[in-house]
């Protein structure tokens, strides 16, 4: 028995998507996971928003309150954070923005693996989380066959979104895409404090999402220069895949380009 379920989640004013299933559970097992979710969502927007006045983060930019005030998962985004912003030599810095601290950059595949997670728990053995462009896969995809293929993540051309122009096959792990896809040109340089012109597009493969966001955020500002990051030691398991912003040509760095 093969028990397969997607839904939509409209959240963080974009549109979560879903694929689950499981050969050994129910999909009433699944639905009551998705419940769950919808709650952790919210309460991820209703923490991390910076549209919202009343969120700690909101409250953190306004000087409200200290970091040590706030909740646990919020402490551990900002300790994230500034990992990431160490590791990409400052290209990612979310205290570098008008207002102060936003983790936009991080949140979304943060927030997509916890879901992801909340999923398997429920007997999801075969998981894919979409939050507009970061996208955590488990388990492979579970065909109607009964076979395991590894999910296949395309990145599309940021000037032509039909057209798609690389793919990445991954069992397990979390695909990043920042670019101009949804939002337009709202990646700030922190270095200039001006939109960002490193890549057209900039992708990261690797173990944890919310890393994978944050590194993707980086290369946007950095571009070519950003390949020199994925040489740590910490980066080691992540992949880069970038489209030059002036040339259009593109490149890849990492296990998945060796």
């Amino acid at each position: 028995m093969v028990t397969r379920a997607a839904y939509e989640i409209e959240v963080w004013g974009t549109v979560l998507y879903i694929e689950a299933s499981s050969t050994t559970v129910n999909r009433a097992a699944i639905d009551s996971a998705i419940v769950d979710v919808k709650s952790f969502v919210t309460d991820v927007d209703n923490a991390f928003s910076t549209y919202k006045t009343s969120s700690f983060v909101s409250r953190l930019r306004r000087g409200e309150i200290e970091i040590g005030q706030c909740p646990r998962d919020v402490q551990e985004v900002w300790d994230a954070c500034r990992n990431a912003k160490y590791l990409s030599e400052g290209a990612f810095d979310p205290w570098a923005v008008a207002g102060g601290f936003d983790p936009s950059g991080y949140v979304k595949g943060w927030a997509a693996d916890r879901v992801a997670e909340i999923l398997l728990a429920a007997g999801a053995q075969h998981v894919q989380v979409n939050a507009a462009g970061d996208v955590t896969v488990r388990g492979g995809n579970l065909l109607d066959s009964g076979e395991v293929e590894p999910w296949r993540i395309g990145v599309v051309n940021p000037d032509s979104k039909h057209e798609v122009v690389q793919v990445f096959e991954l069992w397990d792990g979390a695909v990043a895409t920042s670019g101009t896809y949804e939002r337009g040109a709202h990646i700030t340089d922190p270095f200039t404090g001006v939109i960002a012109i490193g890549a057209k597009s900039a992708t990261v493969v690797g173990p944890d999402g919310g890393l994978a966001d944050a590194m993707a955020t980086a290369l946007m500002v950095a571009g070519d220069d950003g390949a020199q990051f994925f040489g740590q030691a910490e980066l080691a398991e992540y992949s880069a895949w970038c489209i030059d912003r002036h040339s259009g040509g593109a490149w890849g760095v990492g296990p998945r380009f060796t």
